[in-house]
């Protein structure tokens, strides 16, 4: 979303229907096979005809081999809490290696 598109088509194309998309991008020249497109082809015409460039995004630090550091850590840490029988912490660590694993495969795919 950016103040050019708001102040070209009213507000932010993200906001619109696909059904009000392809009205908008029908009446552009430039844009061809419209009514074959998924509202993220459309968005992306429709900022392409304009030249309309969305600034890049930082992803986190978030790579694949950091991710999978981060759950060896975490496995260490709750068997080192089961062997101490403390339960809460091997339960915190536990959730932490599913949600780091979780986001493995994000990263991965």
């Amino acid at each position: 979303m950016s103040a050019t598109e708001i102040e070209i088509w009213g507000r932010p194309l993200e906001k619109m229907t696909t059904k009000d998309l392809k009205e908008i991008a029908l009446q552009v020249p430039e844009i061809s096979g419209v009514h074959g497109m998924r509202k993220e082809q459309l968005v992306e015409a429709l900022r392409k005809s304009k030249g309309i460039e969305l600034p890049k995004v930082k992803k986190g630090a978030a790579t694949l081999g950091a991710l999978k550091k981060r759950i060896r850590a975490a496995k260490t840490r709750r068997a080192e809490a089961l062997e101490a029988k403390d339960r809460k912490a091997a339960a915190i660590f536990r959730r932490r290696v599913s949600r780091l694993k979780k986001l493995s495969r994000r990263a991965a795919g």
